[in-house]
């Protein structure tokens, strides 16, 4: 007999998925743990779920009709489905197959009770987890009705969810393999799960377990509260005892009762703290075979523990990898997400997060597709953490209040010896009440050359690197990040960067101490000059002003889907279709490196991807009138002048030294308006750099596609750059790598990245701690003055916009491409987001009221809904 039908679980092991599927593979690896005890049990093979579907002629006709089932058809899926499972459960089983199912019930134990359980092939891999989308039966006696629940199991493959599932994540019902765990029941004492991570928080070196008396469905099901205990370092650290009123025990006869508890045992604990502590210890073992913290299902039965299944946890958030730590020991770090600073929180590729790795100036660790620091060195001495603490707090307080969660511990970071004492980058936060004598004089002429340095660096970038190709580019490339991080670096830059934010603070600070004003600063910054992103939204406008005049060519864009719909002769046979196709294309030649996510080399640019635009650009015909931009930016010049002339008289008025302070104020005025818009700048030469780099990276793509070295040229985006250098050099890629990275990059997606992350694997987002917001409203950072009420548009992708004059942008995060949507709205609200931030900065320039920082805001808000933003108190409430 050449297929196996049966397999005893003692013969499995974790490569046999696609034989006894997910479940089957994996108790196979369980039992084979020294220590841990898995009940006895077989495998029914995917070679005997075959055999029989092949045996069944009329499944075969059913299963093409379903596939020509439109996904969005729900009662002809209901009824079809229906069908086939009615047509499986029917099945005569072949004898040869049921004399193997008897045989081996026979040896395990013809008179036991036992669990059915179905074992997907594609289940339990941690980026598609198919989870109770198949079926358990449990207390089965005997062969007969072992093979009744086999072929129920397989019917499970047709439940009317599994089918719409794999519809609609384009997976062919033909190829889906079932196999049927078959296993000794176990009548338990007491059952439960353990977590050997917190779920939580993350944190790896906690272990939790939840137990309650009889069957662990009870609490599966949610029957019934669990004691809950807490472990760290083998011992018990916290429990909490529920009443546990009813309990699931089996029936000898098969089935299951549910009972009530005894009242004098409700309160008593299902285990003992030794006990907890040795399923933990179990637990550990289990986590060091798979390699990643483990959902364990377990039992107690006659005195020890049973191990029914185990699982990744999949939510939890990766910890960074590092070389091991010299000098022994490994200590304990805390890093800060980049991803909160640079507005970006999305799951980056391979390629993405190891070029920005290559180009910034910190080190940079990976972890979840996303990049952090390690702040530890700056956390464990007095002044640099003082002085971290004070700009972590003026950007995002979240943040500042997950680091001080951290510190406040008191045994996580150790204290380092002075001499270790890293420099403090960053001025100390007692700042004098007078600034002190200015490193760099308030001259516009400075910032008029800084942007000259930066457009020669990237011009000779361009003109070097074209005749580069193969190795040699990367030998260019080495050279092309040095530059690159020389430009970012130039101490002058830094000057005129700090010169800005400190003019801002003093700004903020002083009017609230002399004047009670709040943020003074946001309307005197509106319209400052020399803001490439703002100048960015505004030359939008600019874009819909050369359009609007021609509806043949309004009406075209309104239809593009092809991304070069710029050289296509359609366009500019229309009238008005030349003037529209030179408007956007001299755009992109300004703007059209950035796109939403810039960071990341592998996002499609602006220049490759123009249809992102047309959404807003459409948006600026129907909302705006000719001349809009010159006027947005002439109306934000006056308000600032006006609350400019305001702010000086009300300080002259001062009884004691007025007109020295509205001198002081004036002078910060000149300055913050000076260095303020060049906050925007080395970003924009960064991803002007990052576009060279990328077409000249897709170029070598090109050339091992032809070499038939890729599939095709966007794999590369999943290999870091190390790892493409290495294939341009030798022409070989390992064949698995970019389906796993491709396959990791999908679970990275589905992760929340957390602004604080520990060594530990603790995930924490900090709290504001505030009590002036009123009941209901969400809590935010007050970033951009005003109050707007209107109606929201939670939008996640820019190419999806549709926005009416009035309504309120909801979004994740904004990077500098989002500016252009801010033009046509009255106010913002993202989740992540600091004072400092790019979305920040032009909210205030634009005028618009803003809130940022606003935990789940996409979520909590639903599109369409009435909001009203508090931008100057930072909190956002709910109308409808």
């Amino acid at each position: 007999m050449g297929m196996q039908y049966v397999l005893d679980l003692a013969e499995v092991d974790e490569r046999q998925s696609a034989t006894v599927g997910g479940k089957g593979a994996h108790l196979g690896g369980l039992a084979r743990i020294g220590g841990v005890h898995v009940p006895a049990g077989f495998c029914v093979t995917t070679d005997a779920y075959r055999h029989i579907v092949a045996e069944t002629p009329s499944l075969d006709a059913r299963l093409d009709r379903l596939a020509r089932l439109s996904p969005d058809d729900q009662e002809g899926i209901r009824t079809l489905s229906a069908e086939i499972r009615h047509v499986i459960e029917g099945i005569a089983v072949p004898d040869d197959l049921a004399e193997t199912v008897t045989r081996a019930v026979t040896r395990t134990g013809e008179r036991a009770a036992y669990a059915v359980r179905s074992s997907a092939t594609a289940e339990d891999q941690p980026t598609a987890s198919f989870a109770g989308q198949q079926d358990t039966y449990l207390n089965i006696v005997g062969p007969e009705e072992i093979l009744r629940h086999i072929r129920r199991c397989w019917a499970s493959v047709f439940t009317e969810r599994a089918v719409v599932y794999r519809r609609r994540n384009g997976v062919d019902h033909r190829t889906v393999r079932m196999a049927v765990v078959v296993q000794r029941m176990v009548f338990p004492h007491a059952a439960g799960i353990l977590f050997t991570a917190d779920p939580v928080t993350g944190d790896r070196k906690t272990a939790t377990v939840d137990a309650g008396f009889g069957l662990g469905e009870a609490l599966v099901s949610g029957l019934v509260n669990p004691d809950v205990f807490t472990v760290r370092d083998g011992r018990v650290v916290d429990r909490t005892i529920a009443a546990k009123e009813r309990a699931v025990y089996a029936l000898p006869t098969g089935g299951t009762e549910e009972v009530t508890v005894d009242a004098r045992q409700q309160k008593a604990p299902a285990l003992t703290d030794d006990q907890v502590v040795e399923l933990v210890r179990i637990g550990r073992r289990i986590e060091a075979h798979f390699g990643r913290p483990q959902d364990i299902e377990w039992c107690l039965a006659d005195g020890g523990f049973r191990i029914v299944q185990s699982r990744p946890i999949t939510t939890l958030f990766p910890i960074p990898e590092r070389e091991a730590e010299s000098g022994g020991g490994r200590r304990n770090r805390v890093y800060l997400s980049v991803g909160h600073q640079q507005m970006m929180t999305d799951a980056m590729k391979p390629l993405g997060y190891s070029m920005w790795q290559r180009t910034a100036m910190a080190d940079m660790y990976e972890a979840g597709g996303r990049l952090f620091v390690d702040v530890t060195p700056r956390l464990a001495s007095p002044g640099p953490r003082a002085a971290l603490l004070d700009v972590i707090g003026k950007s995002d307080p979240l943040t500042r209040d997950a680091l001080e969660t951290v510190i406040d511990r008191g045994d996580f970071v150790v204290p380092s010896p002075p001499a270790e004492e890293p420099s403090p980058a960053t001025p100390p936060a007692t700042a004098p009440a007078t600034p002190p004598p200015t490193p760099i004089e308030t001259d516009p002429a400075i910032v008029t050359e800084l942007i000259a340095r930066s457009e020669a660096s990237v011009a000779a970038l361009e003109r070097d690197i074209r005749t580069k190709t193969g190795p040699a580019l990367f030998d260019f490339l080495t050279e092309a990040f040095a530059e690159h991080k020389r430009v970012l670096g130039d101490p002058l830059s830094f000057q005129a960067l700090m010169a800005g934010m400190d003019a801002t603070w003093w700004l903020n600070d002083k009017l609230r101490e002399w004047l009670g004003e709040t943020n003074a600063a946001d309307t005197l910054t509106l319209s400052a000059p020399d803001n490439i992103t703002s100048e960015m939204g505004l030359a939008l406008l600019d874009v819909a002003d050369a359009i609007r005049p021609y509806p043949e060519a309004v009406a075209y864009l309104q239809g593009v889907e092809d991304e070069d719909f710029l050289s296509s002769d359609e366009l500019a046979a229309l009238p008005g279709g030349a003037e529209a196709r030179d408007a956007i294309e001299a755009y992109l030649d300004r703007y059209g490196a950035r796109c939403v996510g810039e960071i990341d080399i592998t996002r499609p640019r602006w220049r490759e991807r123009p249809t992102a635009l047309i959404p807003v650009i459409l948006d600026n015909v129907r909302n705006f009138g000719p001349g809009a931009a010159a006027l947005r930016f002439e109306q934000g010049r006056q308000k600032a002048a006006e609350k400019e002339r305001d702010v000086l008289t009300r300080l002259r008025a001062l009884p004691d030294d007025g007109d020295l302070k509205a001198d002081e104020t004036k002078r910060m005025i000149d300055r913050v308006r000076t260095f303020i818009g060049y906050r925007e700048y080395p970003k924009y030469g960064i991803i002007q750099r990052y576009f060279v780099y990328k077409q000249a990276l897709l170029g070598e793509a090109e050339r091992l596609v032809r070499a038939g070295v890729l599939a095709e040229k966007e794999d590369i985006f999943h290999l870091t750059f190390q790892e493409l250098h290495d294939v341009v050099r030798t022409h070989r890629l390992d064949p698995g790598l970019v389906q796993r990275r491709k396959d990791d990059f999908r679970w990275h997606e589905e992760l929340t990245p957390p602004r604080v992350l520990t060594s530990d694997g603790e995930a924490l987002n900090g709290a504001y701690r505030r009590d002036d917001v009123p009941d209901g409203a969400l809590t935010g950072l007050a970033v951009s003055a005003g109050t707007v009420e209107g109606r929201a548009r939670v939008i996640l992708d820019i190419a999806d916009a549709d926005l009416e004059a009035g309504d309120i942008l909801v979004t994740t995060f904004t990077d500098p491409s989002w500016s252009p949507l801010f033009v046509a709205v009255a106010g913002l609200v993202t989740e992540v987001g600091g004072l400092m931030t790019h979305g920040a900065v032009i909210a205030r320039e634009y005028g618009l009221p803003a809130v940022v920082g606003v935990e789940q805001a996409t979520r909590l808000i639903r599109d369409g809904q009435r909001i009203r933003v508090h931008g100057t108190s930072g909190y956002v409430e709910i109308l409808s």
